[in-house]
């Protein structure tokens, strides 16, 4: 081992650390970047003999996994796969006598299922916990019961840099904690936001050129895309081009390993290094010479929308965690410089951490694992955040749909034989369900979609350039392939591989996703789950009828793009996939008018229409054709009368003042969206949009509400009030603000306070008006009005309104709607 690694600060607290795992099982060891956890810490764990079992430590990325791995495994003088080795998606380097494994993505919860004991492993390590990858989280929560069920022995060491720990202390409360100093390089801190105008491209080259000229050392760019990546890349290589001394390169995902390495070895000397890079860089990593970071503080962050079942990625201000991650990759191995191309304010603002994958994405994967740990009901588990409920409804019907999993939520025989194969769930619900002739197929169309090619969204084109032996990875996809068909007891053949019917094999695992051209020639589709989609016009896909759009990317758009996807023919569907036949009356835009049809569909896609007379409609199509119309054009289109439009508002009012009572959503949105609930039971019998003219909203919203709901609305918020006068006053009730009463000031006199609504929470907004109806004063503290403006009122009203009482006591005056005349 080399002085430099024994120098490095986790070295100060491993005897405390060793100790600790003697008296505890669970342990959170805090430590900045470049302080050895992820390097010399499994090193000494490795080589202290207390532990005499396995050692597996999971990473949340593929590049820094197998860094490590070669890393630790060159500091014993050993190839990798001795007593050290790795274990990624699509590759392995272990051996017999392997004890330290460093393993990424869904390999430990692979080992777990397999081996719920863990035989023979005596500890997890879970390093850079703080990215909160979903596999990190999934995999502590297996671990935490493997511990407490199967093997009370198991050591769990949870490791980060930035750690939120009140969120990790409520699964392992009673775990050890330790904390190690950073390497104590000094980093100096500048901030270089854009100037008005100035584009992100021409601003990293400025500041990247800067630096070269008036600093020393390599330089590390942090960027939120690789499409960002390769037009700096671009811009700066022209810009140093005579240069000899200067090297620009990227460092992303993409790229493979030869590359990603020659990017993070040091470079030759009197050398320069500008590495491009994503977030890839930002733990575990140490890019040897950098010490300049520039920071564009932005990231591309994927989101799951529920609603359309796609992902958006959007680009976001990495949170204030993140930045301080980066920044220390400037003081590796020497003081360095960060510099920040946005404003200090602007790095207050960011929130402290990202917000974790489990709470934003799809978890699809996740509900496939918990039905096989036998925990579906994922609440009984022990994750650090709960994921969202919706979120996981949602991944269930995937599952369902997809014939994996049974309505209650335990797995079928497909769903047990997917989790075998090791694929995300369509992937595997598409080689599971593909006829054998086709297998060979569908193998080379799920390993080309686990590495697609970012410069064509054909996969049908990715797939002949594999079978042509042609593809930039062909070495990498071909044992992707023979690996997944030896899980499916079969072999993998290039030359079997019939690249037409690569569409008919994906709409297996996409049959949300089968989309159909909305105009003839064009780029704008519609899937069978009713989200619009598009392709480029410069696409091989542009012009094709039907396509099975596999990778979608949903941006500010109402339709999503297709990254990729393949053709696919309407004869070819209809061999595997049921189209239903079904009458129809809808309202047509382009008509304006409703139109009866029959029509023949694969979800929500209508690949046949054949008009129909509305007569030989059943009034249940009738009624739904009208309830259609009323989606479309919105709730306008109904008959409300002015009680019906108050109860509505007075019901909108309740929910948002008396939240915990069971009011309904009576917003547009929440009208519309439960039209079959509340208006379908009174359309019988309506046979023409002229006919819904006939309804009586008062009367079906009284109906909807029910009881004892009507009763609590009118004393809770009644329609009127009863003012100081006699007379009786109605109330006006709009969304986020106070009811309003408008009401002769005389009316009012002998009133004390202002009046309330709902249970006292809300005071009534006084519109006071002169005897003339004009209004004079608008007020909710009535008291103050009387003792303070009230004067100024008196003042200038006496004289005009004479005849009308202006008292020097209004709050004892007794109140009136008459002249002073009828109070003799």
């Amino acid at each position: 081992m080399t002085q430099v690694l024994s120098n490095l600060p986790i070295n100060a607290i491993l005897d405390d650390i060793i100790a600790s795992l003697q008296q505890h099982s669970q342990l959170i060891i805090q430590a900045p970047p470049g302080a050895g956890k992820s390097t010399f810490l499994p090193l000494q764990l490795l080589l202290n003999s207390s532990f005499s079992g396995k050692i597996i430590m999971l990473e949340p990325r593929r590049l820094a996994a197998k860094s490590i791995a070669s890393f630790i495994a060159k500091q014993l003088a050993e190839p990798v796969g001795q007593r050290v080795g790795y274990r990624v998606r699509g590759e392995s380097k272990c051996s017999n006598a392997t004890r330290l494994e460093i393993v990424t993505e869904g390999v430990l919860t692979r080992m777990i299922q397999s081996d719920p004991e863990l035989t023979g492993v005596d500890m997890l390590l879970f390093d850079e916990f703080h990215e909160r990858s979903i596999h990190a989280d999934l995999g502590l929560a297996l671990a935490l019961e493997v511990q407490q069920v199967f093997n009370e022995q198991l050591k769990i060491v949870v490791m980060s840099a930035t750690l939120d720990q009140s969120s990790l202390h409520s699964i392992i409360p009673d775990a050890a904690l330790h904390t190690s100093e950073g390497r104590g390089f000094p980093i100096e801190q500048r901030y270089a936001p854009a100037k008005a105008n100035q584009n992100l491209i021409a601003l990293i080259c400025q500041q990247t050129l800067k630096a070269l000229h008036e600093e020393q050392g390599s330089i590390l760019v942090f960027l939120p895309s690789i499409g960002l990546i390769n037009a700096c890349l671009e811009a700066l290589t022209d810009e140093c081009s005579g240069d000899a001394q200067v090297k620009i390169m990227a460092l992303h995902g993409g790229l493979d390993f030869s590359a990603q390495q020659q990017a993070i070895q040091a470079s030759p000397q009197g050398q320069r290094k500008v590495v491009l890079t994503t977030n890839i860089a930002e733990t575990s990593l140490t890019i040897e010479g950098v010490r300049i970071v520039i920071d564009s503080g932005l990231e591309n962050r994927a989101s799951f929308d529920l609603n359309s079942g796609v992902t958006r990625l959007e680009q976001k201000w990495v949170s204030q965690s993140s930045a301080v991650q980066r920044a220390g990759r400037a003081g590796r191995t020497e003081p360095g410089i960060c510099i920040r191309l946005y404003s200090e304010s602007q790095f207050k603002q960011n929130p402290s951490h990202t917000v974790p994958e489990i709470m934003r994405s799809d978890l699809s994967s996740l509900m496939l694992e918990a039905a096989q740990w036998g925990s579906c009901d994922v609440s009984s588990m022990q994750f650090v955040q709960q994921p969202p409920t919706a979120a996981v409804s949602v991944a269930c019907a995937l599952l369902q749909s997809l014939t994996l999993l049974t309505p209650d939520l335990t797995l079928t025989q497909q769903g047990k034989r997917a989790l075998q194969l090791g694929l995300e769930p369509r992937l595997s619900a598409m080689l599971l369900r593909v006829p054998s002739e086709l297998l060979d197929t569908a193998l080379a169309s799920a390993v080309v979609l686990e590495e697609p090619m970012r410069n064509s969204d054909d996969i049908g084109f990715q797939v002949v350039l594999f079978v042509e032996r042609k593809h930039p990875k062909q070495g990498l996809l071909k044992r992707r392939a023979d690996t997944l068909a030896k899980r499916m007891h079969s072999s993998f053949t290039l030359s079997a591989v019939k690249s037409a019917q690569i569409g008919v094999c994906l709409s297996l695992a996409y049959p949300d996703r089968i989309a159909k051209q909305r105009s003839a020639n064009g780029s704008q589709y519609q899937l069978t789950s009713g989200h619009g989609a598009f392709v480029d016009d410069s696409s091989r896909l542009s012009g094709d009828e039907y396509l099975v759009a596999a990778l979608l990317q949903k941006g500010r758009q109402s339709s999503s793009r297709i990254l990729a996807g393949a053709h696919v023919s309407r004869a070819e569907l209809e061999a595997l996939h049921t189209f239903e036949q079904k009458k129809v009356l809808q309202w047509s835009d382009e008509k304006q008018s409703l139109i009866a049809e029959q029509q023949l569909t694969l979800g929500q896609l209508v690949v046949q229409r054949k008009p129909m007379a509305t007569a030989d409609l059943s009034p249940e199509l009738l009624a739904s054709g009208m309830l259609d119309y009323v989606a479309k054009k919105g709730l306008s289109v109904l008959p409300w009368s002015k009680e019906s439009i108050l109860l509505r508002s007075r019901v909108n009012c309740a929910k948002q003042w008396l939240p915990e009572m069971s009011w309904p959503d009576w917003s547009d949105s929440g009208l519309l969206n439960s039209l079959t609930q509340w208006l379908l039971p009174y359309l019988s019998g309506i046979r023409s949009v002229k006919g819904l003219q006939t309804l009586n909203m008062l009367d079906i919203l009284n109906a909807t509400l029910g009881w004892p709901m009507n009763q609590k609305i009118d004393a809770l918020l009644p329609r009127s009030i009863k003012v100081p006068s006699g007379s009786t006053k109605t109330l006006q009730y709009s969304a986020d603000q106070p009811p309003k009463l408008s009401v002769k000031l005389q009316e009012m006199f002998g009133e004390p306070q202002s009046p309330t609504v709902a249970e006292g929470r809300v005071k009534v907004t006084l519109e006071l008006l002169s005897p003339a109806q004009r209004p004079l004063q608008v007020t909710q503290d009535l008291a103050g009005f009387w003792q303070g403006a009230y004067k100024e009122v008196q003042k200038e009203m006496k004289g005009r309104y004479p005849k009308h009482p202006w008292p020097d006591d209004p709050a004892s005056h007794q109140a009136t709607s008459k002249t002073k005349r009828h109070l003799k």
